[in-house]
């Protein structure tokens, strides 16, 4: 069977100042942010830092109801999720489920950038939050 992840779209890290965070990937690494954007649905503003053809995702929450707000209150910054690339976003969350996993979303729905994402949870793949992404052709 061929794999149905075509590679890693982003890493998503749970920073409380967005600012802070970009700047000193700026400082420290010479890394520019390629997109900005606020997701009001899940409450978090994020800015993408590209590393090769895969990006740095900074996340900060936006009200004290997101999940990036919780995260932050029970765990503290760090690494958020890893997210994925998928041909067919659909078809990768039915295979989840198919194998008895545990998604937090039952289906796709639309993510920042213009893609199509799905959450997986992670009690049910070894303990990582995965996200999985299809990118708008």
């Amino acid at each position: 069977m061929d794999s149905m992840l075509i590679e890693i779209d982003h890493v998503a890290i749970a920073v409380r100042d967005l600012e802070a965070a970009v700047t000193w990937y700026q400082d420290v690494f010479g890394a520019s942010v390629e997109h900005r954007e606020d997701v009001e649905s899940d409450g978090v503003a994020e800015a993408l830092l590209r590393v090769a053809d895969s990006y740095i995702q900074l996340l900060t929450p936006t009200r004290d109801d997101s999940p990036v707000a919780k995260y932050l209150e029970k765990k503290g910054e760090g690494l958020h999720h890893v997210a994925y690339r998928v041909a067919n976003c659909a078809d990768a969350l039915n295979a989840v489920k198919a194998s008895g996993g545990q998604v937090i979303d039952e289906v796709p729905r639309p993510g920042s950038r213009g893609t199509t994402v799905a959450f997986v949870h992670p009690k049910g793949s070894f303990g990582t939050l995965i996200e999985l992404v299809q990118v708008a052709s």
